[in-house]
């Protein structure tokens, strides 16, 4: 008896390991056969944009979306058209669908991506991405060249200083071009006028001068003729009665 019971003992931790093993199995054997999957996909058409997913966002044919029936919403898929090699990077947002032999639908964008659009319905092989955490610094990456400046200020000026005075500069050079414009022209036009001839004014006459004394007695003798003669005026002969 007491044998039989250390027997026991001894096979029991052989038999729990086995009732584990034999449970766990199928979930294991179901996360890797989810991790890759093989079927077709198909894409949503763009009457759908707007409406609401199962995750409550809002379908926009150009976001990088799909739906899929078991993964978690915003779990990042990864999406290989074997006809051609392209492939592309898609969120978790909607459940579907629910038509037999797809297994995914995917964005109308995501499909471009891809190359599937033209067929409507393709194979693809769907698997869960993992980004990648790199511990160390990769060779081939350049770090980006940093220009450390001081707090004393900018050395240059603002750019929209630069601009206006820039303006101001070409509006100066215009001016002062079509002022020289200006001249060269008022220059040309005075080179082709004919010189006009200086006409000098003549003089008039000068009377010859006269003697003072002897005009006074050509106008004293005119005088004594006009009282000398009578006046035969037909108002005077009728003021005498005659």
């Amino acid at each position: 008896m007491i044998i039989l019971v250390i027997f026991v003992t001894m096979l029991s931790p052989v038999a729990y390991n086995i009732s584990l093993t034999s449970h766990l199995s199928p979930l294991t054997s179901q996360m890797n056969a989810q991790s890759v999957q093989t079927g077709k996909a198909s894409y949503y058409a763009l009457k759908f944009t707007g409406r609401k997913t199962a995750s409550g966002e809002r379908m926009h044919h150009d976001s990088l979306t799909c739906a899929h029936r078991t993964y978690p919403f915003g779990t990042q898929l990864k999406v290989t058209n074997p006809a051609n090699g392209k492939s592309v990077i898609v969120r978790v947002t909607d459940r579907g669908p629910y038509v037999k032999g797809r297994i995914i639908d995917l964005s109308a964008r995501a499909a471009r991506e891809i190359g599937i659009i033209a067929q409507g319905i393709a194979p693809v092989i769907v698997e869960r991405h993992h980004p990648a955490i790199v511990p160390f610094m990769p060779d081939d990456i350049e770090l980006p060249d940093f220009e450390i400046g001081t707090n004393e200020g900018a050395d240059e000026k603002p750019i929209w200083v630069a601009l206006k005075e820039d303006r101001d500069r070409k509006l100066r050079e215009q001016k002062a071009r079509e002022e020289e414009a200006l001249r060269k022209k008022a220059q040309t036009v005075t080179e082709q006028k004919p010189a006009t001839e200086t006409v000098t004014p003549v003089e008039a006459p000068k009377a010859p001068a006269t003697n003072q004394s002897s005009r006074q007695k050509v106008e004293d003798a005119l005088l004594e003729d006009i009282n000398k003669s009578p006046n035969k005026s037909k108002a005077y002969l009728k003021r005498q009665g005659k």
